[in-house]
Order: C-alpha cells, then structure tokens, then sequence
C-alpha cells in the first residue's frame, strides 16, 4: 500500500497526471473517469462536477494549478466543503410552493437569484473570452458579478458586457494609497456601484499544489505572463499607473483605510475575507456597508476552519445592519440553501464557473449557473420555502 502512495504520487506530479483523466481519478482516491464518460457539451452536464475533468483537460497545468491550490497541506480547502455535510435539510411538507422567488435585493438592485460570481485573477488563463465570457453569462441570468483587480480585462469592457450595476469590483488595496484610490475611482466611473476589500492576503501565502503543478509546465511563462515580478501590474488595471516598487497587498493595513476609503468614492464598501465577531463588530464601526466572510477559497490563511462555519457569528454580531455574503466550498444548491439558512444574504462561488469558463466557455458558465438555480430552487421547495425570507435556521439540522 505504501509503494501504491508512492506511485500514485509521483503520477499526480507529472505530466502524465495532467494528460490522463484515468490516472488523475485514481490518484485523487476517486472513482476512475475515461475521456469517453465526459460531457462534450455543456448541455449535458448534470452537475457542476462534470466541467470540473473537461476543464482540467483544457487548461495549461499551471493555471489549473492556480485555480486548485489550496495553501500549506490545504485543511482549510478541504473544510470548507467538509463543513456543509454537518447540516441536514429539515424537510417540510403540504405547503404551497407552486411560485418560488429566488430574489435578492442588495444595495437597491434586485438579482435573480443569491448565487454571486466571486471576483477570481485572470480568467483568459482558463478561457480566451476570460471575464466577457462571464458578464455575458451574469447578465443573462440576472446575477451579480464581482471583478478582480488583477482581472484580465478591463472594468469598463466587461461591465458593458454584464451592465451595471450588476458588476461590483474586488480591491487589492496594494502598498501604495494612492493607487487604491485609483483602481476605485476608475471602477466607480465605470459604473461599479460596490468594491469588495480583500483583507486576508496581508503578507503573501505558501500555495504547494500550485507550485507542484508549475513544474510539470513545459511552457515559457512570459507567452502569456509579464517576467517574473512584473505580471500582476500589466494587468489592465494598471495601465497608465506607476508601479514602480508597488506590490499587490499591504501587511500594514489598518482599519483606517476603510475611513479613507469611504472619503473617496460613493460606492458601497464592503470587506472581504473576515472569519469572526470581532472583526466584523470592527468593520461595522469603521462604516462597512457589507462583509463578505471569506478565507478565500482556502487559499489564505491555512486556519482549518471553513467560512460556514464562521458565519452564524458574524451573522449574530451584523444582526441584520448590513449584507452578509459567504463563499467557500458551495459545490451545490443545498450548500447555498446551508448557507442562507445560517443567515448569509447571499452565497459566492469561484471554482465552479471557472470550472464551466474552462470547459465550454460562456456556454459553460451559464450551465454551471443554471444548475445550481435549479438545485437552490428544489431545495427551497423540499423545506418549504417560498423565498429567500422563508429560509431560516429552522430550515436545517445539525445532528448532535
């Protein structure tokens, strides 16, 4: 048994893994998967899962590494998926739901459905048409997306895609003040009416599986990445700004930057990766207007605690003032119905739609979309729920 370990390790960490579905499953400790049994439509997918080996397949396996790294021995990305089977939905019966309203209101703009595209780097590493793919496939469902700083396209081109406001924009607030208060002011002017801090990347982080997958890459990064050091800043946003000696975080930001912030724009701030009361009675008391408990995907601190589990408590500290949105690990509509249960406004995914962009493209994404409505839906019918409203902590079970 130790020699098969040893064996199916070294395969995981070759090219031969990245090229050979059947290897890669059995590797993993999953059920063996042949090219033959995946999707070759976007159409035919059942679930979300089912872009997941598709897009593997397609995307160069450094990027791959990027989207599924984890950090240190990546507990907290496993927790975060971990922490939704502790609930059970609590069934309900004989109630009228013949009209489901999947509706949430945030800040004024009413969107189709609580599922939210979170804001994820350089989407054209997974798909040509990168962010565009995705506005488009946003807008026709009527949900919000969240654009990273260090996207691939520019704030303007992809909200004329999506249409404000139905875009938001996610801030690394890099080491220079200045600068943050560009990227808002240009986000803003685009039409942005919300930017989303992240605050939990302060000081770089330790991505093994990313690393891993990078050396089986025969490619030469600069084909599609600026040299080393350089990359982040030739990303659109940061044309016609100085970056000379900036980097992408700040490990001394306080929470005076939320004042300042605020000092600046009229967009709606909300910080991204808080996991606990404290922070968040702090972030209210320096004028959040929402929070997004987040540990980004796990990929930030290695804590080992997932963010549904972080939730009630910053829910119990809000008490319903401002928004707040959960993401990590929600793979399926009752992990968002979980979720909302607990108290979150409305659920974020990342993985899953890029999963989607990966695999077919716009196409994908709005099949990754339309599944998981359709699941949020069956699962708001099966406890009873008419409307997000109706979604309470009555509506699930933690067995002792």
């Amino acid at each position: 048994m130790n020699h098969r370990r040893t064996f199916l390790k070294y395969l995981a960490a070759s090219p031969l893994y990245a090229g050979v579905p059947y290897l890669r499953s059995a590797a993993q400790g999953a059920a063996p998967q042949t090219v033959d049994a995946m999707i070759t439509r976007s159409e035919d997918a059942l679930d979300v899962f089912d872009f997941e080996p598709v897009a593997r397949n397609n995307i160069p396996p450094a990027h791959w590494g990027f989207l599924s790294t984890g950090v240190d021995g990546e507990q907290t990305l496993k927790a975060n998926r971990d922490a939704f089977a502790r609930y059970q939905l609590h069934a309900r019966r004989l109630v009228d739901v013949s009209h489901i309203d999947m509706s949430v209101e945030l800040f004024g703009t009413r969107f189709s459905s609580p599922i939210i595209l979170c804001p994820l780097s350089a989407q054209k590493a997974f798909h040509p048409e990168g962010e565009l793919a995705v506005a488009r496939a946003a807008k026709a469902r009527g949900q919000l997306q969240i654009l990273s700083t260090v996207a691939s396209t520019g704030v303007e081109d992809v909200a004329a895609a999506r249409g404000a406001p139905g875009l938001w924009f996610q801030l690394y607030t890099t080491s220079e003040q200045d600068v943050a208060f560009k990227l808002v002011k240009r986000a803003e002017a685009a039409g942005c009416p919300a930017v989303a801090v992240t605050v939990d990347l302060p000081a770089g982080r330790n991505t093994e599986t990313l690393s891993r997958w990078a050396r089986t890459d025969t490619r030469v990064c600069t084909a599609c990445h600026a040299p080393a050091g350089s990359g982040f800043f030739t990303r659109p946003m940061f044309s016609h700004i100085d970056t000379a000696g900036l980097s992408i975080a700040s490990p001394s930001l306080t929470w005076d930057f939320i004042k300042r912030l605020k000092d600046v724009t009229k967009m709606k701030v909300l910080i991204k990766g808080l996991e606990c009361a404290e922070d968040a009675a702090l972030a209210l008391s320096h004028g959040a207007d929402g929070i997004i408990v987040s540990n980004h995907g796990g990929r930030a601190s290695e804590t080992g605690r997932a963010t549904l589990e972080c939730l009630p408590e910053v829910v119990a500290q809000v008490r319903g003032r401002v928004p707040v949105i959960v993401d990590g690990g929600i793979r399926r509509g009752t992990d968002a119905l979980k979720a909302l249960a607990l108290g979150a406004t409305a659920v974020g995914i990342g993985r899953p739609y890029i999963w989607g962009l990966g695999a077919y493209g716009q196409p994908g994404v709005d099949r990754v979309l339309e599944l998981l409505n359709n699941e949020l839906r069956l699962a708001m019918v099966g406890v009873g729920a008419r409307n997000l409203h109706e979604i309470t902590r009555t509506s699930i079970i933690r067995p002792a």
